[in-house]
């Protein structure tokens, strides 16, 4: 059985207002510390083993955004 949310929320507007605003909230993080760990020289396995994600997927998500800050990153015979 699912817990329920405390009455104290609302209704179902508000609790998927909150999913939504914790959502961008976490991406949010997760953009920034991935910049944050690319910048102190950590390699895209690392960070994608840090997020419990593979290399390949993290380097989607986040690689265009660190060249246009203009991050060097680290390549594999480099």
């Amino acid at each position: 059985m699912t817990p329920q949310l405390p009455s104290a929320l609302g209704g179902p507007a508000d609790g998927l207002a909150a999913a939504v605003a914790l959502r961008v909230l976490a991406d949010q993080l997760e953009d920034a510390e991935v910049e944050r760990a690319l910048r102190e020289g950590w390699s895209w396995p690392q960070v994608a083993e840090a997020l419990g994600v593979s290399r390949q997927a993290v380097h989607k998500k986040h690689a265009r955004r660190m060249i246009e800050a203009g991050i060097e990153l680290r390549r594999r015979n480099g």
